[in-house]
């Protein structure tokens, strides 16, 4: 063993099932030495893959809350043969569910409100159900919402968004829609990236995989114009509503796959902008080949939660002569081996 690597101090796991329901890595060790390995193991990473020097790597931003941050959990309610019905997670590979009725890595509402969940699911699971996929949410406001159980459970009225406040603006998203799991450490990520010396008032900003308009809501006032392409109907449904609370007149909304609908709207100006925030896969082969041969771009944003699938987008890139100017990354899961990078690339020289 190497005499001067010292084995991380242990900690007392704040949850009874840590290790079991297959959730959360790092509850036994202090938070600052999770950090260091999610920083190493992330620059080991690049450096292996994409030969990158280190003065491209930002330090990683830490979370304001270590626990009690995610917006959503995703449970299961499982009627067993025996007739006992049970809820928690399922972790992967396995069928059975680990039963829980709080979990520490929820923002506390929602975990006050795990055996209440139980109570009103039981209700509503008739005999045709022996397994429902459970969703609670929560936001700013912290009003507690869940469905899963019955057709269109998972939509809400508009009057019933949920919203957090970024940069002065409500962002709105629903149960059924992609956002941001982390509300404490957003305000920060979305100071960090408005204070880019990459935005002015020529600037396009492309953002694709835009879900519900959380980036082209934050951005639009630094931008002459914000188009964003998204596929899913129940986030373009919010973003709808995001642009028409904002009165965000320079905000287009594209509906549609981002390899349908991308290259007719690219403008050949030195001053576009493109967003990428894709799903956890990256971004399709499809994607990937229109992007890497632009040549036109001022820089391109990409945020994963992915770091394989998101070195593997990057090589691409690397191979079409962009260069990775900056990386920066965002620890929006405390406790779980996931992190969130967001990298920038040009084919020029870029001041970030």
């Amino acid at each position: 063993m190497n005499p001067h690597f010292a084995l991380p101090q242990k900690v007392k796991p704040s949850c009874s099932v840590f290790g079991e329901c297959g959730g959360c890595l790092y509850q036994d060790i202090p938070y600052t030495e999770e950090l260091r390995l999610k920083e190493t193991n992330l620059q080991n990473l690049f450096r292996s893959q994409l030969k990158l020097n280190d003065d491209c790597f930002e330090q990683i931003l830490p979370s304001p809350q270590e626990y009690a941050y995610r917006n959503r959990l995703d449970l299961k309610l499982l009627r067993t043969k025996q007739g006992e019905i049970v809820m928690g997670f399922s972790p992967t590979g396995r069928y059975r569910v680990v039963q829980v009725d709080s979990c520490p890595i929820a923002r506390q509402e929602i975990s006050e409100f795990l055996p209440e969940l139980k109570k009103q699911a039981i209700t509503k699971l008739t005999g045709k159900y022996r397994v429902a996929n459970l969703v609670v949410r929560s936001g700013d406001e912290k009003n507690v919402s869940w469905g899963g159980i019955g057709r269109n459970s998972l939509q809400l009225q508009s009057g019933r968004y949920f919203w957090t406040e970024l940069a002065g603006k409500k962002i709105f998203y629903s149960l059924d829609t992609f956002f941001q799991a982390n509300l404490s450490i957003l305000p920060l990520v979305m100071e960090r990236i408005r204070k880019l010396r990459i935005w002015d008032k020529k600037t396009v900003l492309f953002d694709l995989y835009g879900g519900v308009g959380l980036f082209s809501v934050v951005l639009a006032d630094q931008v002459k114009k914000v188009i964003l392409i998204e596929e899913s109907i129940a986030s373009l449904q919010v973003a709808h509503f995001n642009k028409h609370y904002h009165n965000l007149d320079q905000l287009e909304i594209i509906p549609g796959k981002v390899e349908d609908r991308l290259e007719a709207f690219l403008e050949k100006e030195f001053h576009n902008i493109i967003f990428i925030d894709p799903p956890r896969c990256g971004v399709s082969p499809t994607v990937l080949e229109i992007l890497k041969k632009l040549n036109h771009l001022h820089c391109l944003l990409y945020l994963s939660c992915d770091p394989q699938s998101l070195v593997r987008d990057l090589k691409g890139f690397l191979k079409e002569r962009w260069q990775i100017i900056r990386v920066f990354p965002f620890d929006f899961f405390p406790k779980t081996k996931h992190v969130e990078t967001l990298v920038i690339l040009s084919k020029t020289k870029v001041e970030v």
